[in-house]
């Protein structure tokens, strides 16, 4: 049972040129597409799939400064301004609103480390609630029980996954954008050095700038014309249940599950950061400058199977520009859910909320979230390949930030004044050591 997703009819005929050709139609791509068309660009974007089927519409839904990065949280605070700027903009809607993110804990030390980046927050603006054992319990009273605390974050809020790349495509072809389904592109040419085109399974597109947002395929993508970027997936299962629950928050999490309120009334649950490492011939060539990042997260990862292998999305397998590539033979990366997190979760969800034994599953569905060897997204021009930049490896936190990442990608191309300092993103980093810059989720 896949995740829900909405789908659009998009343009068949390619243009024989663009001023950028977008490479994926996931949140990220969609964003940046949206923003370069705004500014009166020529833009064609790409997807070899469907608009936003894989991570896009496979996440929880939240748009979130709690907790986050000291380097993602500029970012973070102006995807939320952008999130609702673009319903007001463009009329389309994403599910986009602020009903604000809380948190439970019975863990000293977890509340201890909440605390802290409340008063970091505080240094850079964001306004969130330390909540004692009488808030807490108070605000989270439909679990019947006493929490130690929690933490409220009132200006966060949630969007819709099943709509809202949908939505910001629609919004790119009102804009006169192109877009293009079931349309992988294969490669790149170059010319003096630069790239000059994408070659794509439908035909070439001439271009000058191409950015290329295809979440857990990039590395793949970028192997083909010899740039090594670091990045490896992990297999995450959530599930969905019906409307009927009462008297639940929008969103709530804790240590044994979250909880996020669907568009149709239903939940989204899911136990966060827990997923399967499916072994790949990239993880395994990538495997050392991952080590930071597993020894931060080994007590939620687990061995996985042969679902990587399967997807095609992570071999080191190189192909020519005139034949069938893994990406058109995985159209959308569907891994198979890991039945034992589905039940353990929904298990974890009756106990935390009575109120959800009124409520059925309606979907389960699996997806890989990629990172990059400290959690923090790749951004930038690659400097190996003049006019291509990258975006990926968003580490679970691309849906919240797609439009600041968009639109600080919009400004990359364009020259204009950057949203926020792009210098912490950019790919030339992961040249180095990420020893003591793993992000804290």
């Amino acid at each position: 049972m896949p995740a829900p997703l909405r789908h659009i009819e998009t343009t068949e005929t390619l243009p024989a040129s663009a001023d950028v050709v977008v490479i994926g139609g996931g949140i990220v791509g969609v964003f940046a597409a949206y923003y370069l068309a705004k500014r009166g660009m020529k833009v064609a974007l790409i997807e070899k799939g469907r608009i936003g089927a894989e991570q896009s519409s496979r996440n929880w839904g939240w748009c979130r400064q709690q907790n986050r990065d000291a380097r993602e949280l500029p970012m973070a605070t102006k995807s939320l301004d952008l999130w609702e700027r673009f319903a007001a903009d463009s009329g389309e809607d994403t599910g986009f609103r602020r009903c604000g993110l809380f948190y439970l804990s019975n863990d000293e030390a977890e509340l201890a480390g909440w605390a802290r980046w409340r008063d970091f927050a505080r240094t850079v603006g964001v306004t969130t609630h330390m909540l004692d054992s009488a808030e807490a319990s108070e605000r989270g009273r439909a679990t019947g029980r006493i929490w130690k605390g929690g933490v409220f974050s009132p200006t966060d809020g949630i969007a819709d996954p099943a709509n809202a790349a949908p939505a910001v495509a629609r919004a790119i072809m009102a804009l006169g954008g192109s877009m293009h389904q079931m349309c992988a592109a294969r490669g790149i040419e170059t010319e003096g050095g630069r790239l000059s085109a994408v070659v794509t399974e439908k035909g070439t597109i001439r271009t000058k700038l191409a950015v290329m947002a295809g979440g857990a395929w990039a590395s793949s993508f970028c192997r083909q014309f010899g740039v090594r970027f670091p990045q490896a997936s992990v297999r995450s299962s959530i599930l969905s249940v019906s409307a009927g629950a009462e008297g639940l928050p929008d969103a709530l999490h804790t240590a044994a599950v979250s909880v996020t309120r669907r568009g149709d009334g239903g939940y989204t649950l899911a136990i966060s950061g827990r997923g399967r490492i499916d072994p790949t011939a990239q993880q395994l060539r990538f495997s050392r400058q991952f080590l930071p990042m597993f020894l931060r997260r080994w007590k939620s990862l687990s061995p996985g199977g042969l679902e990587g292998i399967r997807s095609g999305h992570e071999s080191l397998t190189r192909w020519r520009l005139d034949e069938e590539t893994p990406m058109e033979r995985m159209r959308i990366l569907d891994p198979a859910t890991d039945a034992s997190t589905i039940r353990l979760t929904h298990q974890r969800a009756l106990d935390l909320f009575p109120e959800l034994r009124k409520t059925t599953i309606t979907a389960a569905w699996a997806g890989y979230i990629d990172s990059t060897p400290d959690g923090v997204p790749a951004i930038g021009e690659l400097s190996e390949m003049p006019g291509l930049i990258l975006a990926a490896g968003f580490s679970g936190h691309g849906f919240g930030i797609g439009p600041g990442a968009g639109h600080l990608i919009a400004d990359l191309v364009t020259g204009e004044e950057p949203l926020v300092d792009p210098k912490p993103y950019h790919p030339d980093r992961l040249h180095a050591s990420v020893w003591g810059k793993v992000a804290n989720f």
